[in-house]
């Protein structure tokens, strides 16, 4: 048997709400758009007789995953009942208890629940680091035509001088080039293409940049994800205060600073209208949430409730709430632009939830995600490296409204104005699809549009997928099971 010490921790403002969380500590924690962390207690009850190997093993796994799941799932009443020794691994274990969830096309919890390491885990959430080029990326013109959609500051990728807006023509693997066109012919498994996610691998990408041909070796090496793409920037605009535009890309605790440092800017400008670009922005702490929250919405909802996380009926008493506080950086814009997309999920639905009581806004792009719910994290415990992530709360905001699973803006609650990601264009141009909408709304010559009470979201165009998945280059590429975007 697992030894259950399951003891969630008071302090919930660690709660991650997309996932993510602390780890080593018997309590779960939680984060935006991902979960708590706990940790479980897991090995051989505490049984001398018991090895490092069994009590780490499948089966001390799906013993672990069942009872942590009976416990602590959202909807712990729905999970189907199934022969545990007629699965080979946890996560099949896992995949088979959620499935009456996962397949109801209610978008509650299509693959946000699943299995990792601690140390994974953790590195998600602090720094973002991981291993690769440093680089997103669109198909566009049926999947035909391959760009950069962001390269991070300070990555192999933007080091070598690849950048958002250029488009991939070929790739040197290692036997010369092949075009882009033979590439998505073939199929070609993902896995080829960039190599594996675990050694310096180098591609040479040949790009056409505006017209201009070039080839860029570039070597893949371990790097942080930057929490803000660029710097915030002010817009002028004649006889008004300028327009702050910060595009964000992760609710790491490597985000706190440049949070803060944008609203200390934005202030100084007399900035009230802000563009708050979050197209790939899946998620992540929901103590940085918070802040965010408190930086936006914290002079003009100063003590009122500003999230409540909800557990299940078990769980009650690790409900939580958080109330708006005005920070040190604090400023007071009176309308913001959401710029979002599918990949926008989770800490980043929370935030523009918990301001549309008390915040005029307006989204722009498409529908986001709809990850109305957060995982917590619990580990296995002794000299296991398991970490179980698990949906076990909805996220609500301070009037109570949450359910968004299926995107807020088919809530019918946003005024959603529909804009392209135009890849072709870098960040921050003003003649870009989504910032150049975003701009006609806050400046009032986009035409009025009405609630989206009727906006029928079409079918969830990116699946998720387990972070080391592979699949054909003529695909979009899955998100990744927490809902965030892909990066290589």
């Amino acid at each position: 048997m697992v030894n259950k010490r399951l003891l969630i921790s008071t302090v919930l403002c660690l709660l991650l709400v997309s996932c993510g969380g602390g780890g080593g500590s018997s309590s779960p924690a939680i984060a935006a758009g991902g979960g708590v962390t706990g940790s479980g207690s897991g090995g051989s009850s505490g049984s001398s007789s018991g090895s490092t190997a069994d009590s780490c093993g499948v089966s001390a796994q799906i013993d672990f995953v069942e009872e942590v799941a009976t416990d602590w799932y959202y909807w712990y009443d729905e999970l189907a009942a199934v022969d545990a020794d007629a699965y080979s691994s946890a996560q099949a274990y896992l995949d088979a208890i959620v499935e009456p969830i996962t397949s109801d096309n209610s978008g509650r919890d299509p693959g946000f629940s699943y299995l990792t390491t601690v140390s994974e885990d953790e590195a998600r959430f602090t720094s973002g680091a991981y291993y690769g080029f440093g680089f997103r990326y669109a198909l566009l013109n049926n999947d035909q035509e391959f760009y950069f959609s962001d390269t991070f500051e300070g990555g192999p990728a933007h080091e070598a001088g690849l950048r958002r807006s250029q488009r991939l023509l070929g790739i040197d693997m290692g036997d010369g080039f092949e075009s882009w066109e033979s590439i998505v012919a073939r199929g070609a498994p993902s896995s080829e293409v960039f190599g594996p996610s675990d050694s310096p691998v180098s591609r040479i990408f040949r790009v056409d940049d505006n017209g201009v041909e070039s080839d860029i070796e570039v070597t893949k090496a371990e790097l942080t994800t930057p929490p803000l793409a660029g710097e915030p920037l002010l817009i002028p605009r004649e006889g008004l205060p300028p327009v702050g535009y910060i595009h964000f890309r992760t609710f790491i605790d490597a985000a706190d600073g440049p949070l803060r440092d944008a609203a200390s800017q934005f202030a100084s400008a007399g900035v009230t209208d802000v563009v708050v670009d979050l197209r790939y922005n899946g998620g992540g702490l929901v103590r940085v949430a918070q802040t965010f929250l408190n930086l936006l919405g914290g002079d003009i909802a100063d003590g009122e409730l500003s999230y409540i996380i909800n557990f299940n009926d078990k769980r009650q008493s690790n409900n939580d709430t958080a109330n708006f506080s005005v920070e040190p950086e604090t400023f007071t814009p009176l309308r913001i632009a959401f710029i979002t997309r599918t990949g926008t999920a989770s800490a980043s639905e929370m935030v523009i939830n918990g301001l549309a009581p008390h915040i005029e806004m307006a989204m722009v792009g498409t529908d986001t995600y709809g990850k109305a719910v957060g995982q917590s994290a619990f580990d296995l415990g002794g000299d296991c490296d398991t970490r179980l992530r698990l949906i076990s709360f909805e996220i609500q905001n301070g009037e109570g409204q949450g359910g968004y699973y299926t995107g807020l803006a088919s809530t019918g609650r946003f005024t959603l104005y529909e804009a392209e990601d135009d890849v072709k264009r870098p960040f921050g141009d003003l003649n870009e699809d989504s910032l150049q909408t975003a701009l006609a709304w806050l400046d009032g010559t986009l035409e009025k549009a009405s609630a989206t009470s009727t906006y029928k979201r079409p079918p969830r165009p990116l699946s998720l997928a387990p972070f080391d998945a592979v699949w054909s280059m003529n695909e979009e590429a899955p998100l990744n099971p927490d809902g965030s975007v892909r990066s290589f």
